[in-house]
This record gives structure tokens, C-alpha cells and sequence, in this order.
């Protein structure tokens, strides 16, 4: 058997490397096709070498289709929707592992139901594609990212070295992992490291952050944190949450699936409301934004507390910190309906799926 990932941004490699490796304990065939034109190309080749993972490059989707006909494969699987499906042989087969747990509305958009099967994360949402698309063929797995920090996942993830980083070790660490867009980083302050020297401060932007002409002033705000002493600014290459996940106490981000990765973890998060929207999404053009988001996951919005404005961010940190406990059952609660089982074998019951198919019950 045969097994290609379409790797079309690097940040679907977290999600990807658990079930690769759980396919090389198996002794199957894989390859990583990485698309060349998409962002920081010398990061992607950094990264391939670094994690040792066999791959090819295409430039075109035309050239990917090709490549996957010259490769005899069994299985492509896809981290988002693909151009590609209908131009592959019939005699391959398709699946998507969806790059995170999906804040946004798009996560049920019908291009993601093209593929012969759609792993799930948890229950409510395999709930919800059943309604929306009865004919699906949908394998509820849990979240194959987290497998590698759960105590009996079949991987190793070394937490981030707080020391090697410059960071005191008996401070509380934040973990601050804002997305691209809509984002809080533009609404913090220029000295906020400052406003929590008390603190280790971890800053772990999203890949686009660095990448994308938009961006450019998320980019200037970085900077201007950087000279802190109590600061970690993540380098591109740096692409996984998880060494940082392991490593902190608390997360602070906006509406993002890294939110719901962390509390996964029965570790606090804030969650910030205070948000740079485009012109765009603003005023009467806010409903915008409330569709682009997905609102049935509002009931999992009571994990941890909201802050409306930066100036309030520092004293809900530090409630949060000494009481860490409040939010438990929430975070408990929404970890069972959105990613599943945390056994740490959600890796090991997609493979069986690809190597034995539905018949088989997909144990762990």
C-alpha cells in the first residue's frame, strides 16, 4: 500500500505526522507532496529535511494530478478541499483530515464532502455532517494532532526548552497563538510584554502572519515585542503548537481551534474579543463576520472567560492563573464533543481505516 499527503500549507503537518508515523510502524509506503509557489518555500524545505519526511515538490495542481497517477497510490489524503478530485484515477481513493477543529462556518462547506471518506473529530460535529450530508461516508477518530502529548500516544513531543529560550523556568508561561485574521494582535499594545513582566511570554503567530502582504503590521508588532527579556517570538520554521502547548500554563487567543486543542489539555485559556476587523466586516457590514464564523459552536464558547478589551487581559490572566480549576468541567465537556476520544490512538484508528477499510471497526 501506498500513501500521499498533499501538504498545500505546512501548517496541516501537525495533524498529518502522527498518522505518518503510525504508517511507517506498519510499514506502509508514504510520500508528502508539498506545493511549490505557496509561502516561504525555504521553510518548507528546512522542515522536510529536519523532520527527515520523503516528499516531492509539484507547481501546478495539473502537475500534482500527474504525479499522483505516476505514484500508483492507494490513498491522497487532504488537509482542506481540493480542485483535484475529479481528475484522479477511479482506482484512488481520497480522504480529508481536516487541518484543525474548524471555528468556521466553511468547515461544512459541500467542496469538503468530495472525498471517499471525512475523518471527524468528535461527536457533535460528526452529528452535524450526518444531518447535512447523510450519504457521507464519515469515520469518527478524534483528533490525531493532540496523540503526541497525550501520555499514551505512540509519539514523543519534547516540550519547548524555556531555558535554551532565554525564559525563567519558575515563572508562569503564556502562550499567546493569535490567527491571521480576524485577529486581536494589532488591537495589544506595542510594550504589553512590559505589562507582564511577571510572566514568561510565548508568542506563537499563524504561518500567514508571516507570510502574506496583509499582514505586514502584525509583522511590526512582533518586532516591537521581541526586545522583551521575558519574550519567545516563534520562527517560522517553529510550525507546530504542540512543543509550545506542553510548555505553558495558560493560552490566550481569539476564536481559533487552538483554543479548543489547549483546554483538551485541562489547561486554562482567555479568550480575547477585542478584534482588528477590515472595513469590511465593520458596522452595518459586521454580519459578515458573524458568517464567516460558525455559530452553532457558540455553546463551546463558555471554556474559559471573555475579554472585551486589552486593558482588562492582565487581571483575567491572573485570576485565571491562581484558580486554573474554574473552567474544568467546561473544557471537560467540550473536549468530549469536538475532538473525541483522547486516548491518544486517534492516528492508529485512521490508519485502520485506510489499511483495512469499513468493514473493520476502527479500534485502537
Amino acid at each position: 500500500m501506498k500513501v500521499l499527503f498533499d501538504v498545500a500549507h505546512l501548517y496541516y503537518l501537525p495533524q498529518y505526522l502522527p498518522v505518518w508515523n503510525e504508517l511507517k510502524k506498519r510499514g506502509v509506503s508514504c510520500l508528502f507532496v508539498f506545493h511549490k509557489g505557496t509561502e516561504m518555500m525555504s521553510i518548507l524545505s528546512a522542515v522536510i529535511k529536519k523532520e527527515v519526511l520523503p516528499s516531492k515538490w509539484v507547481a501546478t495542481d495539473l502537475e500534482a494530478v500527474n504525479l499522483y497517477q505516476t505514484e500508483k497510490t492507494d490513498w491522497i489524503i487532504f488537509g482542506d478541499s481540493t480542485s483535484q478530485l475529479s481528475r484522479l484515477p477511479d482506482n484512488v481513493r481520497t480522504a480529508l483530515l481536516y487541518h484543525g477543529i474548524g471555528v468556521k462556518s466553511c468547515y461544512y462547506d459541500a467542496d469538503l464532502m468530495g472525498m471517499n471518506v471525512r475523518f471527524v473529530e468528535g461527536e457533535y460535529r460528526l452529528q452535524e455532517l450526518r444531518r447535512r450530508y447523510p450519504d457521507a461516508i464519515l469515520v469518527s477518530a478524534g483528533f490525531a494532532k493532540l496523540d503526541p502529548l497525550l501520555p499514551v500516544g505512540h509519539g514523543k513531543m519534547s516540550p519547548f526548552d524555556l531555558v535554551a529560550a532565554g525564559l525563567n523556568p519558575n515563572r508562569p508561561t503564556l502562550l499567546y497563538a493569535p490567527t491571521f485574521y480576524p485577529s486581536s494582535i494589532e488591537r495589544m499594545p506595542s510594550d504589553w510584554p512590559k505589562q507582564f513582566e511577571n510572566y514568561n511570554l510565548i508568542v506563537k503567530p499563524h504561518f500567514f502572519t508571516f507570510c502574506k502582504a496583509p499582514y505586514r503590521y502584525q509583522r511590526k508588532k512582533l518586532k516591537s515585542w521581541s526586545g522583551y527579556n521575558n519574550t519567545y517570538i516563534a520562527r517560522p520554521e517553529e510550525y507546530s503548537l504542540l512543543p509550545f502547548m506542553a510548555s505553558s500554563d495558560l493560552l490566550i487567543s481569539e476564536a481559533s481551534s487552538a483554543f479548543f486543542e489547549f483546554a483538551a489539555l485541562d489547561k486554562p485559556i482567555v479568550w480575547c474579543d477585542f478584534l482588528k476587523l477590515r472595513w469590511s466586516y465593520r458596522g452595518p457590514f459586521r454580519y459578515r463576520f458573524h458568517i464567516r464564523m460558525d455559530r452553532g459552536m457558540e455553546k463551546f464558547h463558555n471554556i474559559g472567560p471573555h475579554v472585551e478589551k486589552f486593558q482588562d487581559l492582565k487581571g483575567i490572566v491572573d485570576q485565571q492563573i491562581r484558580n486554573p480549576g474554574q473552567y474544568h468541567q467546561q473544557r471537560k465537556l467540550s473536549t468530549k464533543w469536538l475532538l473525541g476520544s483522547m486516548d491518544g490512538h486517534a492516528s492508529r484508528r485512521i490508519v485502520n481505516y485506510l489499511l483495512f477499510g469499513s468493514e473493520t471497526v476502527c479500534r485502537a
